[in-house]
């Protein structure tokens, strides 16, 4: 096999390159995926309204607004619980900074890394750095906001050109190939769109199952604002692995400094735990699994990948992009490779068609 390391270099600077502008460009970028992923499960709700003979353009701005709508209600619905802990932020701020101070010095009585500490003293001290650190918060809190809103209404602004340019873009990508294969490369378009479409609609169910399973155990155990924090979970889970931790921690450590027994933090950490095993093993399998076809190391990179180039939106939008791309790298001769590694390693489920199966069955004729 000759091997160049020109044809490599420019493999390589070319992937560098893409790298480089998907991180210089993420502020674009970033409510331009977010946006193309939506539009995708939004797509069937325009053209229903649109088959009721109703304009391109209103029925856009109707697919939208119905989305919006549920999302205020949503944000309704949890405004009450929203409000009530924020007013006891001060004293749950208080109960986090006390106990900190216990551990610390029951630490330090044991391996004794600071003599004669005290815990008023350190107590003290931290509840000062949180107080001169308010107004720096505060300020990194409003430029949040501030790039969150403008995100926001760019993705909106995005997908309404999406739905109602659709038409066109696919005709301009199709210009690219030959005629003879733009039937195929149509059907491949189609894929991706259907990748995205089955993988949005799926994790919004299951993020609808889970939630409701969350809370409601919360509710037996006898938190506060269970539906918040079941939710808040559910929410965080649609980030691999990392979320489903993050999801339970937050309302393990609230009910350790809210309430006296500690069996109350254990009995959240095994409901989440249990709800996290079913679903894994039974619920995502059947709801999401069959959408994305990718191994468990393509899943990894992915999340790793993302979260270095976009941070968290790069940890939710690079696991679909990635199911896409092996649809993508499954139609062309040359990418198939690409394809085998991204995607499950069962020859006999890694594509419904067999073109894999059939594309490695020639492989192994001519080098075996």
């Amino acid at each position: 096999m000759n091997l160049s390391f020109q044809k490599l270099f420019y493999a390589i600077a070319t992937l560098f390159a893409l790298f480089a502008i998907m991180v210089l460009a993420k502020t674009i970028l970033i409510p331009l995926s977010v946006a193309l992923l939506i539009s995708f499960i939004l797509f069937p709700l325009a053209k229903k309204f649109e088959a009721w003979k109703i304009n391109r353009i209103f029925a856009a701005f109707l697919s939208i607004f119905s989305v919006i709508l549920i999302i205020v209600g949503v944000v309704y619905f949890f405004s009450t619980q929203i409000i009530s802990l924020s007013k006891e932020f001060s004293d749950f701020q208080d109960k986090i900074v006390n106990a900190f101070a216990d551990v610390t010095v029951y630490i330090n009585n044991n391996v004794s890394f600071v003599e004669n500490l005290e815990k008023d003293e350190l107590f003290n001290r931290m509840k000062e750095w949180l107080d001169n650190s308010k107004g720096f918060l505060i300020s990194q809190t409003v430029n949040s906001t501030a790039t969150f809103v403008a995100g926001l209404m760019a993705t909106i602004v995005f997908i309404f050109l999406f739905l109602i340019y659709r038409d066109g873009m696919t005709e301009a990508f199709l210009a690219f190939s030959p005629k003879e294969k733009r039937n195929r490369v149509f059907e491949m378009f189609k894929s991706v769109q259907q990748v995205g479409q089955k993988y949005l609609f799926g994790m919004l169910v299951l993020t609808i199952v889970i939630g409701l399973a969350n809370s409601f155990g919360l509710m037996i155990i006898g938190i506060d604002n269970p539906f918040l924090f079941g939710f808040l979970g559910a929410i965080l889970a649609i980030i691999p692995y990392v979320g489903a931790v993050m999801g339970a921690v937050i309302p393990i450590i609230y009910a350790f400094v809210s309430y006296d027994s500690i069996w109350m933090a254990v009995s959240v950490a095994i409901l989440f735990y249990f709800i996290q095993l079913v679903t894994d093993n039974f619920l995502a399998p059947k709801i999401v699994g069959g959408s994305l076809k990718i191994n468990a190391l393509t899943v990894i990179l992915s999340l790793f990948i993302g979260a270095s180039v976009w941070g968290i939106a790069g940890m939710i939008l690079f696991l679909p992009f990635a199911a896409m791309l092996r649809v993508i790298c499954e139609e062309f001769e040359e990418l198939k490779p690409v394809a085998l590694i991204l995607g499950e390693q069962n020859k006999d489920e890694s594509d419904g068609n067999g073109k894999i199966s059939a594309w490695w069955e020639k492989i192994k004729k001519r080098f075996y």
